[in-house]
């Protein structure tokens, strides 16, 4: 869950690498998703960030019928986010050493090796 930043709402992403959620730089929807193109504009907080906010944003790229429509955008760490994150002018955030384990950008999780990270990260939400 991405909580909505000063409300009770969230966005609901479903992930399989949740290592990467402290590289997120935003949170991405369809234009057309009716059931979130409300919340286009606003921020969320960032999952086991400490309150890190993030934008909400939408493009074609999101698939409505795909998980939950509502897509993590990490340009750090995958090529179809960093290309979402060039058209929108988003930071880019490494997480990972070159070895596999987190960096000092990962909060908590800095030293981990990304397996360990995913299971710490799935035991703490």
């Amino acid at each position: 869950k991405y909580m909505i930043e000063d409300s009770d709402e969230f966005l609901p992403v479903a992930t399989t690498r949740p290592e990467t959620i402290m590289g997120d730089t935003a949170v991405c929807v369809n234009p057309e998703d009716d059931r979130f193109k409300h919340l286009v504009g606003k921020n969320v907080v960032v999952p086991m960030s400490g309150g890190r906010t993030i934008p909400v944003i939408s493009d074609d790229y999101v698939d409505i019928e795909f998980g939950t429509g509502a897509l993590k955008i990490t340009p750090g760490h995958d090529p179809n986010d960093y290309a979402i994150g060039k058209r929108y002018d988003l930071p880019i955030i490494n997480i990972m050493n070159k070895d596999g384990s987190l960096n000092e950008n990962a909060g908590d999780y800095n030293g981990l090796d990304r397996f360990d990270a995913r299971d710490k990260l799935w035991e703490d939400m």
